[in-house]
């Protein structure tokens, strides 16, 4: 299951690094720390026997996938810079 243009996320782990594929295992083209404004182009929603994780592909200051678990989302940019403000970055 894919969704195009999600939103807007900031990065709420201190410091995680983004895949080049929506794996653990894949290349790491870049890393977040926390606080950083990123836009949410891709959802997808991995299942693996009967777990089920979502992934999302980020642009900012490295692009790539993550899990959703790792940053709140937001409708808009001035709602994300806000509350990456409010993180102290």
């Amino acid at each position: 299951m894919s969704q195009a243009f999600v939103g807007y996320g900031v990065i709420t782990a201190q410091y995680t690094r983004v895949s080049s594929d929506p794996t653990e295992d894949s290349v790491s083209p870049g890393h977040l720390r926390r606080g950083a404004v990123v836009r949410v182009t891709e959802r997808r929603l991995l299942t693996s026997g009967t777990r089920a994780e979502s992934w999302v592909f980020v642009e900012g200051d490295a692009n790539g996938w993550l899990r959703e678990s790792l940053l709140d989302m937001y409708d808009n940019e001035a709602q994300a810079q806000t509350a990456s403000r409010m993180m102290g970055r």
